[in-house]
């Protein structure tokens, strides 16, 4: 059960764990220093991010990271977004998960989806074609396994037959689901079903997601205390001045678009068209924000009344951005933003 209140803004982070040229076992130990610091400042979750075979992401199995998380943090709640569940067996999904919720003592955020590169499926040998029936029944093959008992499923890609559950999550009936999307249709699908969302894009364009949402939730009873969240990611670097902000971002910026182009680059498959492919476009795309910690602020409250968001998810490490920036970032929000609004 949450103990905050989504008609307020919430603070989350957000993270691909992209390559940033260093030791790879290092940058796994800032990323748990982070964490840690975020846990202090009373930030809400830690959502990480799903990728294969692609600098892009080292965090490929997100459930492993996320119990370390677990283990160094107290109140910071924990999650895949998302989890691909394509890859995943979803009996081998759904133990996971109960573990996960366990072993963190009731704080795991569930995202699920199928992923957006199909090249990253092709490696395992799934098909673009396959992927949205093997997602469809392997959601439904954890949706049932959430109830309990035993399970049984026939289906195209799946097949089980009186499968004891021994295993079940801390939180009932399930931990929150969550979903990334910029569509109308799978936001309001997401709505009727009580999950969260998240977004990414300009303000403006995602209003639309923000206002199928509203239209299609269905309010009960008991809703306002578990009113679902929607998300809105950005990158943020807050610096003493803007300049200095910029001058630290910018790089940063650039070796996290030459992570996420690699898989692109290298099997000439063109970039999402709404990529932005210089620092500036990212800024002037709202993907990026950068500043002075006031002038961060105000362009975030901005972009999430636009929105119609609720729940900022910042992402403040990427590219080779050092810890220590990550951490002045993490401690100006909390001042700046967390503080000032409530």
């Amino acid at each position: 059960m949450r103990h905050v209140s989504p008609s307020k803004l919430t603070c989350g982070i957000f993270d691909h764990l992209d390559d940033g040229g260093g030791d790879i076992a290092r940058q796994y130990a800032a990323r748990l220093t982070l964490a840690e610091a975020c846990d202090h400042l009373c930030f809400y979750a830690y959502h990480l991010g799903e990728h294969h075979c692609t600098p892009h992401g080292r965090g490929p199995s997100p459930n492993l990271s996320l119990s370390s998380v677990a283990q160094r943090t107290q109140r910071l709640r924990v999650g895949p977004l998302v989890m691909l569940l394509v890859l995943s067996h979803p009996l081998r999904a759904f133990e996971e998960i109960c573990m996960l919720d366990q072993l963190s003592g009731g704080r795991l955020e569930l995202g699920i989806g199928r992923g957006s590169l199909s090249i990253e499926l092709g490696y395992f040998g799934i098909g673009a074609e396959a992927a949205p029936g093997r997602y469809a029944e392997a959601s439904e093959i954890l949706t049932e396994a959430m109830k309990g008992g035993t399970l049984s499923y026939q289906g195209h890609h799946f097949e089980l037959n009186g499968v004891p559950l021994t295993l079940g999550p801390h939180q009932r009936p399930h931990p929150p689901i969550w979903i990334t999307t910029n569509q109308p249709e799978t936001a309001g699908w997401a709505a009727a079903n009580g999950a969260n969302i998240a977004c990414v894009g300009p303000s403006s364009s995602l209003r639309r997601i923000t206002e199928a949402f509203r239209a299609n939730r269905e309010h009960k009873p008991d809703a306002d205390h578990q009113a679902p969240f929607l998300g809105l990611l950005r990158m943020v670097v807050i610096g003493n001045s803007d300049i200095h902000a910029y001058s630290v971002a910018a790089p940063a910026y650039e070796r996290w678009l030459k992570s996420f182009k690699d898989l692109c680059d290298q099997n000439a498959i063109p970039t999402p068209p709404n990529l932005p492919l210089t620092f500036d476009a990212a800024v002037e795309s709202e993907l990026c924000v950068a500043g002075t910690a006031a002038s961060v602020r105000q362009t975030l409250l901005n972009q999430l009344e636009v929105a119609g968001a609720n729940y900022l998810l910042r992402q403040l490490a990427f590219g080779n951005l050092q810890l220590d920036a990550s951490l002045h970032t993490a401690n100006a929000i909390q001042a700046e933003i967390m503080d000032r609004i409530g």
